[in-house]
């Protein structure tokens, strides 16, 4: 049984209670983990809000842009002030300028566009290990959400996928940072599942019927399941499991031709 009472938890990158992110803040929820959810901008603001009502533990809100240093260093010293600690950190941010997620890949990308992917959807990941490194907890977890687009050419996917190999590469070289604390980070590789990010993707709709017609479990995945795998590796029941990707995705992923 997964023991997660009286730990504290952030959660970033809610933008609609569609997020995986929601889905996991409501599991750690049930399971007695204390939140800090943080929303991007006053447009998110009451998504997040209501969100955060909804849920079973004690849940605060603070603002946190994550491109921006000042911003996780304002976040900081919220947490700071309301815990002065905290045992788990999901990071679930993620983005690519529109354009950028359709057609030919050398076509369409851009300077401009490789740095904002890969300053939101790794760097952002980094800064929160660095910055939080001095309040996070013996036996702490940080976990970040990737994607198969990582490994294998997703049509339309295109620049996400170099941001999420990056990613994960970060994943693999926190873990090493964090280790001599006791301190473990992880990924999750989630299956495609219809979000408000998903829905930039261009024919976001046919690679979902692909995978539930080819993945050996002929179907796609449940927000509960990417949640329940997440509230597995913040326990103690993965304590001996660092530096790994972890594949929710219906068994997609082991398939060649």
């Amino acid at each position: 049984m997964i023991n997660l009472k009286n730990k504290k938890a952030l959660i970033t990158g809610i933008a609609s209670d569609r997020s995986i992110a929601a889905g996991i803040a409501k599991t750690l929820s049930q399971n007695g983990v204390d939140l800090v959810l943080t929303y991007q901008n006053d447009k998110l603001k009451s998504r997040v809000e209501k969100i955060g009502e909804q849920l079973e533990s004690n849940t605060k809100i603070f603002p946190c842009d994550l491109s921006s240093d000042e911003d996780i260093e304002h976040l900081h010293d919220d947490i700071n002030k309301l815990w002065g600690e905290v045992d788990i950190i999901v990071h679930s941010a993620a983005f690519a300028l529109r354009e950028e997620l359709s057609g030919n890949y050398l076509d369409n990308i851009s300077r401009k566009g490789f740095q904002i992917a890969h300053d939101i959807s790794s760097y952002s990941f980094t800064a929160l290990g660095k910055k939080f490194n001095s309040i996070i907890n013996d036996g702490g977890s940080l976990v970040t959400l990737t994607y198969l687009g990582s490994q294998r050419v997703v049509k339309n996917y295109n620049i996400m996928g170099l941001a999420k190999a990056s990613l994960e590469a970060n994943v693999r070289y926190m873990a090493s940072s964090l280790g001599e604390k006791n301190i473990r980070v992880n990924g999750v590789s989630a299956g495609p599942i219809k979000t408000l990010a998903a829905s930039g993707i261009s024919g976001f709709g046919e690679i979902l019927k692909h995978v539930e017609e080819k993945s050996p479990l002929k179907r796609n995945i449940t927000q509960d399941e990417i949640s329940n795998t997440v509230a597995f590796l913040v326990s103690d029941l993965s304590s001996g499991i660092t530096g790994q990707i972890i594949y929710v995705d219906s068994g997609y992923n082991i398939l060649a031709v």
